[in-house]
């Protein structure tokens, strides 16, 4: 059974996990398309600047040949008129001659040497350019299937959190039966229970007095009567916390009353009730709905808030019935309170209320700082989903 047990915690983090390593990739993937970018727009510049150095050298090779040409013609007119020069002017234009002749050599050689730069420039930029749009149709192609993905694993990672919440719920709700159980069981063993032993020991000390002692018997009998009256007290009062029978026979309104009136009688804190518009024409799931969300919230008051005053306000419009209730006590940190969502034992009373509120579309909304109270703002619509059925 053990091995078919979903670890939820340790799947959402492989999720987010593979997710964050996605969107890693695709930035490393975007990092290569941009670099190979940057080295195409060098290349480029690089070529540019190696192509004006070779017109340069166009340009001067092509005076060197020229300047060389005259200098040669220049060296074979000596020649033939050797007698009418001087050595030195032969000389001079044999030195002009091989300079150039060397010069030109030169400019030829870095000629070759910019030409084969060039070619070497030009095929690396055709192979960068084909990078460059290989990692754009890759990072096209990436991009749409991280997206399917990243979506796909988000939106798994969001139904797992919805499923550990309600996993959460579910073991919350479990407690809260378990403890309803406890409570009922330990009420009907010290109530009723202990009643009905004292009823049967009464009368069988009736049925031995009866023919002994009729005074002593009649006043036994008043005493049974009496613990058969609290006893039915007892039954009627949990029978009440279990489903208040006034919600069929009298309404919403007068049963919220009755509850309140007990209230504070049993705590002392000032509640002060209004209403707004009620109809009691309302569907029975939602009425009591909002009388368990009352029964919890002043129950949370009492535990702790130690609040000296509360106000209950019902307000029904034609659209949805809204229940605000405020208590002036210590308060306490929203936020703290909502770290412990993952928590299945505390803050099941307003984990309750809210997912009772969901259940009928409704929106539940709490303010509190230390200090300054609590407010809890609900929003029931009337008009619910075919298919939901009442408690």
């Amino acid at each position: 059974m053990a091995k078919n047990t979903i670890d939820l915690n340790r799947l959402d983090s492989i999720i987010k996990k593979t997710v964050e390593s996605i969107n890693n990739s695709k930035s490393q993937m975007l990092d290569i398309a941009e670099s190979a970018k940057r080295e195409c727009m060098l290349l480029e510049q690089d070529l540019q600047k190696l192509k004006q150095q070779l017109r340069e050298m166009f340009e001067t090779i092509e005076y060197l040949e020229k300047e060389l040409k005259v200098s040669r013609n220049r060296l074979v007119i000596l020649s033939k008129k050797f007698k009418d020069r001087t050595d030195s002017q032969f000389r001079e234009a044999y030195e002009r001659t091989d300079e150039l002749r060397i010069q030109l050599a030169v400019k030829r050689e870095q000629e070759q040497l910019y030409i084969a730069r060039r070619n070497e420039l030009e095929i690396r930029l055709r192979e960068a350019h084909k990078t460059v749009e290989k990692a754009q149709g890759l990072m096209a192609q990436l991009g749409a299937a991280l997206g399917y993905l990243t979506g796909d694993l988000q939106q798994l990672s969001f139904q797992l959190e919805d499923m550990k919440k309600k996993q959460n719920l579910g073991v919350k709700i479990i407690q809260a039966q378990e403890e309803e159980r406890q409570r009922v069981a330990r009420d009907i063993h010290d109530g009723p229970a202990q009643s009905m032993s004292n009823v049967v020991l009464k009368a069988d000390i009736c049925e031995k007095l009866l023919d002994v002692d009729i005074k002593r018997t009649k006043n036994e009998l008043k005493q049974l009567k009496t613990v058969v009256r609290n006893c039915l007290q007892d039954v009627r009062r949990i029978i009440y916390d279990l489903r208040p029978m006034s919600l069929d026979d009298l309404g919403l309104i007068p049963t919220i009353r009755r509850y309140i009136s007990n209230y504070i009688d049993d705590t002392g804190i000032i509640v002060t009730f209004r209403t707004q518009d009620i109809q009691e024409e309302m569907k029975s799931v939602i009425a009591l709905t909002i009388f368990r969300i009352v029964q919890e919230a002043l129950s949370n008051v009492k535990k702790h808030a130690m609040a000296r005053k509360i106000l209950v306000k019902l307000i029904q419009s034609k659209q949805e019935i809204a229940l605000d209730i405020y208590d002036d006590g210590k308060g306490f940190n929203v936020e703290e309170i909502n770290k412990d969502v993952h928590d299945t034992i505390s803050g099941f009373g307003l984990c309750s209320i809210k997912e009772r509120i969901e259940l009928l579309n409704g929106r539940f909304e709490i303010r509190s700082h230390e200090g300054n109270g609590t407010r809890i703002y609900i929003t029931i619509p009337l008009a619910q989903e075919e298919g939901e059925q009442d408690e």
